[in-house]
């Protein structure tokens, strides 16, 4: 059962709505858009979250942010060596 819809109205430029009617494919614009929105309130949420923490534990260094990275960088990795080996 899929989520209910609204019609909605936005304006966009041009050749960003070209684009992204190129790209959309057969699922079609709409659901290219849904997604894309969806994404960036994913993002949004995140920045939020972000916010609050550095507001209590003070900022992230980029010490952080790269060793976070790397471990991000090695499951990646490691899923895709998982994945070739399965096959």
């Amino acid at each position: 059962m899929s989520e209910p819809t609204q019609k909605y109205s936005v304006t966009m430029p041009r050749a960003i709505a070209e684009a992204a009617r190129t790209r959309s494919g057969p699922s079609g614009l709409s659901s290219y858009v849904a997604a894309a929105v969806a994404r960036q309130i994913e993002r949004d949420d995140l920045n939020d979250l972000i916010q609050v923490a550095e507001a209590e534990h003070g900022p992230i260094t980029e010490e952080e942010v790269q060793a976070l990275r790397d471990q991000l960088h090695q499951a990646r990795e490691q899923q895709r060596q998982g994945g070739a080996g399965a096959a």
